[in-house]
């Protein structure tokens, strides 16, 4: 091929490069900033929320959290040798979630919101043994 031949390609090249970054930005447009929403109450979060959950060391773990109206929580994280779970209770104080595991789990959980309304959960705390956790969860509806 002579060398003319190869600016067709690199053109090509370039411009689809420049397109594919384009609708990255678009799309990624949408979902814009987050912004804390005050809760109100232990019922206005309650059900199964789903996302994953990183625990001291690079692996994350897929995880579940089932709060009900009456502040008792289940949760429940796969990990590469199996399944754990957990429970607890979660309140509200400061318009933030509050969770108290019976093994020793103290964490603060933040409601968030984007533009278009998706609402997603950070949670960070502290284990009985000082380690720490934190997990992004969806509602699973």
């Amino acid at each position: 091929m002579t060398r003319s031949g190869r600016r067709p390609v690199w053109s090509i090249l370039a411009i689809l490069v420049i397109v594919g970054l384009a609708i990255s930005l678009v799309g990624c447009a949408h979902v814009g900033p987050v912004t804390p929403v005050a809760v109100s109450d232990v019922k206005s979060v309650s059900g199964t929320w789903g996302g994953v959950m990183y625990l001291p060391g690079p692996e994350r773990d897929d995880v579940t959290l089932t709060i009900r109206d009456d502040g008792t929580y289940e949760v429940v994280w796969r990990k590469a040798l199996g399944t754990s779970r957990g429970k607890g209770y979660v309140a509200v104080r400061d318009g933030r979630l509050v969770l108290e595991g019976a093994r020793g789990l103290r964490g603060v959980g933040t409601v968030l919101r984007n533009p278009a309304g998706d609402v997603l959960m950070k949670i960070e705390g502290t284990l009985a043994d000082n380690s720490t956790l934190s997990a992004t969860l969806w509602p699973t509806h």
